[in-house]
């Protein structure tokens, strides 16, 4: 008989599915452990009968290569040098900088002046701020100068480069249905 002629067994060599003679577990269990653990046996055993090796692709794992004595990006990190990386590599700088400016306006501007002015945006070195009246509209232009010259040295040199100024939001007199698309509205009737 040749070697192609021999009848494949499905069992390796001195692997057998049987359990031992005097095993508690002798007869097929309803759950089917038995043939579980049997056919896993057979899976990790050689054709000698010996446990199969594992592979040593089943252990191989990728590692980076492990830092040395000097300070590594690998190395643990003091969350603040971590966000400032963060930061830069974002590009957020400029705009942390001006939110912070909007969280100090009083300090910045003074308590007067933030209690009836607050920043609104800020947008290409142009600074939105809004009053609450038309005179403190009037007094923040002619603080401006003062004003940008704070904001600058916080932000640093040309950062700010022009303070719009907005009065408070005033009614629309455009409502109603019958309302005139071209009159002067309820102004007309004033003195």
């Amino acid at each position: 008989m040749t070697t192609d002629d021999r009848p494949t067994d499905p069992t390796p060599e001195g692997v057998s599915d049987e359990p031992a003679p005097g095993d508690a577990a002798a007869e097929h269990q309803p759950d089917g452990l038995d043939l579980a653990r049997a056919a896993a046996r057979a899976a990790g055993a050689t054709p000698g009968g010996k446990p199969r090796k594992k592979s040593s692709t089943f252990r191989r794992r990728t590692f980076t290569k492990s830092s040395g004595a000097r300070p590594d990006d690998r190395d643990p990190q003091l969350l603040d040098q971590a966000m400032g990386r963060l930061i830069a590599n974002h590009g957020w700088e400029l705009d942390l900088k001006v939110q912070g400016v909007f969280g100090r306006w009083a300090e910045l501007v003074g308590d007067e002046v933030a209690d009836h002015c607050t920043p609104e945006s800020f947008d290409d070195g142009r600074l939105v701020v809004r009053t609450d009246s038309t005179a403190w509209a009037t007094q923040l232009k002619l603080l401006a100068p003062t004003v940008v010259r704070r904001l600058n040295e916080e932000l640093g040199h040309g950062t700010v480069t022009l303070i719009e100024v907005l009065g408070p939001h005033l009614p629309s007199w455009t409502k109603g249905r019958l309302s005139s698309r071209d009159g002067r509205g309820p102004r007309d009737t004033y003195g």
